[in-house]
């Protein structure tokens, strides 16, 4: 889909302006956003001044972010939420060494590069769940949501029935067996519903090794990319780190 922007009142409308861009300028010069459908959280700026040929190799960039955004370097999943700026290229002056074969290898070690670089995090998804219990078991929703690395959002009683509502966030990992354990812990009184709600930021550094806990995500991700078929290591920033 083409666009064409000449009005502040169309940035507002996306919901794009200097608030969060920090310059509407900037706002002007995205390039692309990330991979559809799931990857489109992510885009690349042009912020570099005064670069010849720039815009000669703009296609060959965003197809390389396309491509990195699809399939991230941690454990080959969709990236979301990064931003990415371009602040200064040093381009070949003949033509033929500006194509795609010399560009997209170059532009996606460089995104690899500054991912690795950026403190990333691992995301996982969260259900939202509804439970409805009698309020003399509650004490077990919560118990059984403490286990499972949940987290209460609202209680709320109905009045005229000595029901309890009780909604709270529960990672999607630990939702397995989930309901077997709270009906075990509430006398099977409670009666919960599961409904995908948001994406969260998982516990641990993904790059620390030492980190030994399942539910961290360093685990997750060695568990990812053994289920892959992908290198069992992290890469690290050295590995594109260009010393010439």
């Amino acid at each position: 889909m083409e666009a064409v922007v000449s009005t502040q009142s169309t940035w507002k409308q996306w919901g794009i302006n200097a608030e969060y861009m920090g310059d509407i300028g900037e706002a002007r010069k995205i390039w692309t956003f990330g991979c559809p459908p799931d990857a489109l959280g992510n885009m690349v700026v042009d912020c570099a001044k005064g670069v010849q040929f720039l815009n000669e190799i703009k296609d060959h960039v965003v197809n390389a972010f396309m491509n990195f955004t699809g399939e991230g370097p941690l454990c080959g999943d969709v990236l979301r939420g990064c931003r990415f700026n371009i602040d200064d290229v040093t381009l070949h002056a003949d033509t033929i060494h500006r194509g795609a074969g010399q560009i997209m290898p170059a532009a996606r070690k460089v995104f690899i590069a500054c991912l690795l670089a950026g403190t990333p995090k691992l995301m996982e998804p969260y259900y939202i769940v509804d439970i409805i219990v009698p309020t003399m078991a509650v004490s077990g929703v919560y118990s059984t949501l403490n286990a499972r690395r949940g987290e209460v959002h609202s209680m709320e009683e109905r009045p005229g029935t000595p029901l309890t509502q009780i909604k709270g966030y529960l990672p999607v990992l630990e939702s397995f067996g989930f309901v077997a354990l709270l009906r075990k812990n509430t006398g099977g009184q409670a009666f919960p519903q599961l409904k995908f709600s948001h994406w969260g930021l998982m516990n641990g550094d993904p790059m620390d090794e030492e980190d030994t806990k399942e539910s961290n995500a360093y685990q997750q991700i060695m568990s990812s990319r053994k289920r892959k078929g992908l290198k069992m290591a992290i890469p690290k920033f050295a590995d594109y780190y260009d010393r010439i």
